[in-house]
């Protein structure tokens, strides 16, 4: 299984940005997608994630309280993608940006996948 993101990039302050990650490879079910981030020195944080309901339980979503109301986290699940859309972004939010995934490729368990960051850089 393969994770590919996109979307980073310089943006201003109060701007807008989208991040998009798709996964690849030998999928049963993705149990979720969601999104880190991490700055040099400091441990990689949630960002938002969306776990995939089951036949007892909804879809969710997670999000840093940092990112709340400014960051919307969707997914495609035809096409085993996730998305990011980071408003008003601050230059608290400039960081690397990690797609995640946790993946069933057999019914017995599931693993998790990383995918190389993208830079994400805000100017104030």
């Amino acid at each position: 299984v393969q994770l590919q993101a996109s979307g980073g990039g310089f943006v201003q302050a109060g701007g807008s940005l989208r991040l998009s990650c798709v996964a690849s490879g030998s999928i049963l079910r993705v149990n979720g997608m969601g999104w880190y981030r991490q700055v040099p020195g400091k441990q990689r944080e949630l960002v938002a994630m969306h776990t995939t309901g089951t036949m007892l339980t909804e879809d969710s979503t997670r999000y840093a309280d940092s990112v709340k109301g400014r960051f919307t986290i969707s997914r495609d699940f035809a096409k085993n993608a996730v998305y990011l859309q980071m408003n008003s972004l601050k230059p608290e939010d400039a960081a690397v940006y990690f797609c995640h995934a946790q993946i069933s490729d057999n019914p017995w368990d599931s693993r998790h996948y990383w995918g190389r960051g993208t830079l994400v850089t805000v100017s104030s």
